[in-house]
């Protein structure tokens, strides 16, 4: 049987420890991408768990009142399957921090002109990118992957930034490649481009693979903080939400500043809490003054 399989998902196979052959025999498929070895995954902690455990969930919701159904789409279930596999099999804790955004707000608002000019919104995130770009080169343990038998780190000479994007069809996480090269100008427009794209379904699948780690921005709908779960084989995942105001106390003097919340969840076999805090401590750093990203 001849499978058809991108370079990226025969890697990402072979990361997983799942043979491409035997899977294209137990589906019968001969066209294969991520999601379906993530699917395949995701089956392997389902049987794990057993029915016995299960069952207890199989409840006649519609004894209790009335009830209509929906089906999940295939990309809600492969998310759902390879989500509950690494919530059941990858210790994960999360890191919460905060950054002044005032400079950024401030760059914002000057280059607004250029921005449109350009053909371009100039949003936070792009800075959000640089900045993680910038982090994931100077400390090489989060630009990593884990092997499938836990026994080798992979570190990895590329940056490559996914960017979860909520569309109608479900979250899909298109991928920035080599971010690390990229300006500002170029980081927009190329994340405005896979954000429609996604909307629009015309994300292809190698464009969703082979992050470094990704970003989970829920800052333009509002929260606190959250707990985003590791996307293996990433070892780490940063969620961002709504800038709040927050008071800052120069000596006597109150002021006030923008603060926007971070959430740096990460696996803990491979990311001590120290090494987030240092991790994030640079973050914030390079987000509140972000000259020192341009330059």
């Amino acid at each position: 049987m001849e499978i058809q399989a991108s370079p990226s998902t025969k890697h990402y196979a072979a990361t997983k420890g799942v043979d491409l052959d035997d899977l294209a025999r137990q589906t019968g498929r001969t066209t294969l991408g991520r999601e379906d070895v993530d699917a395949h995954l995701g089956g392997r902690v389902a049987a794990a768990a057993g029915p016995e455990h299960s069952r207890y969930w199989e409840v006649d919701h519609a004894a209790h009142g009335p009830v209509s159904e929906e089906p999940l789409s295939r990309m809600s279930k492969l998310a759902a399957a390879n989500l509950g596999a690494a919530n059941a099999m990858i210790p994960q804790v999360t890191h919460h921090d905060r950054a002044d955004i005032s400079a950024v707000d401030g760059l914002r608002k000057g280059w607004r002109d250029e921005a449109q000019a350009r053909g371009l919104k100039l949003t936070a995130l792009s800075f959000h990118v640089m900045a993680l770009a910038r982090c994931l080169t100077e400390f090489p343990r989060f630009n990593a992957s884990l092997s499938a038998d836990g026994e080798t780190l992979i570190l990895k000479d590329y940056v490559h930034i996914g960017i979860a994007v909520d569309t109608p069809n479900g979250l899909m996480v298109p991928v920035i490649r080599n971010a690390d090269r990229k300006g500002l100008w170029e980081l927009s427009a190329e994340i405005a481009d896979l954000a429609a794209r996604a909307q629009a379904r015309k994300i292809g699948p190698d464009e969703m693979g082979g992050a470094s780690m990704s970003i989970s921005n829920l800052g333009g709908i509002g929260g606190t903080g959250f707990s985003p779960i590791v996307n293996p084989p990433e070892l780490a995942i940063l969620g961002i939400t709504r800038t709040e105001t927050v008071t800052v106390w120069d000596g006597d003097t109150p002021r006030p500043v923008p603060m926007v919340p971070l959430d740096l969840s990460y696996d803990h076999r491979v990311i001590n809490g120290a090494d987030a805090a240092r991790f994030m401590a640079r973050y914030c750093a390079l987000v509140s003054d972000p000259r020192n990203l341009l330059l």
